[in-house]
């Protein structure tokens, strides 16, 4: 082959992969909201709110968003029981579960039906100890609450553990706000889903704000 043609041969080469990851990442990315517009809210075992930053007790803006549909969903009979999950950072009195379950029973969820999974510092090892504790039970089927964008990747993951799973997301709080802020999370969720799809690990920095 003369060098002539052994450069059109890799031009070629990496138009093609070129085109291959750009095909790959367009189609991520529009999976990423075309599933942040699906609500579904037929029966299931649990409702399953993923934590997002707390502050001594107190649910961020994000969170709130999240436990204030979750406890619509139980009102609505979707599951007779709410899940809450997340661990705590370094300094922190209380973990994102037990900040959640207590939101939730100020919003008329009776503390009976609130179970609080402690664990957990990203999206990944949040839903992994949600699906251990749902084994523990006997339960299999889960709506989950999260932010639109955030759908897919937690759907995934969520079934990746065994969790027959379903979305229901919020569309209230600070990642529904505006066309710009949507496309911010949609593209970083892009990435964070094709991390994950490759390297099985989460690409969350610490906390679950999505």
């Amino acid at each position: 082959m003369t060098p002539f043609a052994w450069l059109r041969w890799t031009i070629k080469a990496v138009a093609v992969l070129v085109a291959a990851v750009l095909a790959v990442t367009g189609f991520t990315a529009y999976r990423v909201w075309s599933v942040a517009r699906e609500d579904h809210r037929g029966q299931a075992d649990v409702v399953l709110v993923l934590g997002a930053s707390q502050f001594n007790g107190r649910p961020s803006e994000v969170f709130a968003a999240r436990l204030k549909h979750a406890a619509e969903l139980y009102r609505q009979k979707v599951a007779p029981r709410v899940v809450t999950v997340g661990g705590k950072r370094k300094g922190d009195v209380y973990t994102e579960a037990q900040a959640g379950s207590s939101y939730l029973i100020t919003q008329g969820v009776p503390s009976s039906a609130v179970l609080a999974v402690g664990k957990g510092s990203d999206t990944l090892t949040s839903l992994q100890a949600a699906a251990n504790v749902m084994r523990q039970h006997g339960w299999h089927s889960a709506v989950i609450v999260t932010d639109p964008w955030h759908s897919l990747r937690s759907r995934r993951i969520a079934r990746d553990e065994g969790i027959d799973a379903q979305t229901s997301p919020t569309r209230t709080g600070p990642a529904n706000r505006s066309r710009a802020t949507e496309w911010h999370y949609v593209l970083r969720e892009t990435a964070a889903y094709l991390y994950y799809r490759v390297f099985h690990r989460s690409s969350d920095s610490g906390d679950h704000a999505v």
